[in-house]
């Protein structure tokens, strides 16, 4: 891989292979020294251009866990705020020597634009661009729903046989698209659930099924996993729901639904949650929540990702054999 734009374009063996490479640096991560040397002298510049907690601490971590230099860029207070171009931000950071950037931006297509665009040399990462994608979050998803269902030694399986509801604001979610991509993909029976007014124009013609009717959906599809997704009402300038509590009475996580799931099905959510509306603190908090794995996940698969992407094709294996023999050196 040179970027990682999307979910959509990634072959089934690239897409494996990154996820066995997380699994080798999550082993890593039990380790009394979790620090590896591998990316010793690279520059990595995370671009905020929107408000993030769990993306941007999320990669802060991965790369400074592989002995990167990091630097963090937040559009507000920066020069952006006085009319930077997204070209002139991007040059500044070829100029200063990063070798990865990555980007949240609130225009779908810009980390597209700023990998092929000649402006720089840098790996771009896309953080999350508009409606568009959040490649890192499915990535992150499928890992957690690996483990879970296959156990911590699930290097080289797929999801194939898997069904995975995704419940809520499709019409706005990047994550949505991303998951749909990459859990079909997978071989996953992909199944949207939302109102038809937060369905996105061409979505029958996606790789999924679409249902309207929560319930119905939980009793037809017995599902392995149901991630519903956050209201993003900053996105919207509609009224695509009568109100709140309508929505979250027909297309909530309440405590009656997840007793419906059964013990064995998985309870996801990208965040941040609003509890009471898509999702109820019972269902957040159960045992079958995944919520918090699928932070502490989201290091593994990141690191991962800037490994691959800035060292190439070496086995993390590899790293992590260096770095101990490192250590004993410096002894």
């Amino acid at each position: 891989m040179r970027h990682l734009l999307s979910t959509r374009g990634l072959a089934l063996d690239e897409a494996v292979h990154v996820l066995d490479v997380a699994e080798e640096m999550a082993e890593t991560q039990l380790r009394e020294v979790r620090k590896l040397p591998t990316l010793r002298g690279k520059t990595v510049v995370n671009l905020f251009f929107e408000d993030s907690t769990r993306t941007r601490i999320s990669f802060e971590a991965a790369a400074k866990r592989l002995s990167a230099d990091v630097i963090t860029f937040s559009a507000k207070g920066s020069s952006v705020s006085k009319g930077e171009s997204l070209k002139d931000t991007a040059q500044t950071l070829q100029a200063i020597g990063a070798d990865a950037i990555v980007i949240r931006h609130q225009a779908s297509g810009a980390p597209q634009v700023l990998a092929t665009s000649g402006w720089i040399d840098a790996a771009v990462l896309n953080a999350g661009d508009g409606t568009h994608e959040h490649p890192t979050q499915a990535l992150l998803d499928a890992f957690t729903l690996r483990r879970r269902l296959h156990g911590a030694d699930s290097r080289g399986r797929d999801l194939d046989g898997v069904t995975v509801l995704i419940v809520g604001d499709i019409l706005h979610s990047r994550v949505a698209r991303s998951n749909l991509w990459l859990l079909s993909l997978l071989g996953a029976r992909v199944v949207l659930v939302a109102p038809a007014t937060l369905i996105p124009h061409g979505a029958h013609g996606w790789p999924c099924e679409i249902r309207h009717d929560l319930d119905e959906a939980l009793a037809e599809f017995r599902p392995d996993a149901v991630m519903m997704l956050r209201i993003q009402a900053e996105r919207m300038r509609d009224a695509y729901f009568p109100s709140e509590r309508e929505y979250a009475r027909q297309w909530g996580l309440d405590s009656a639904r997840l007793s419906a799931l059964g013990s064995a099905s998985i309870v996801m959510h990208p965040g941040p949650m609003n509890r009471g509306l898509e999702i109820s603190a019972a269902a957040a908090d159960s045992p079958q929540s995944t919520v918090l794995e699928q932070v502490a996940n989201g290091v593994s698969v990141r690191m991962a990702v800037l490994y691959l992407l800035l060292s190439g094709e070496r086995a993390a294996g590899g790293a992590g054999e260096r770095a101990q023999g490192e250590k004993e050196a410096e002894r």
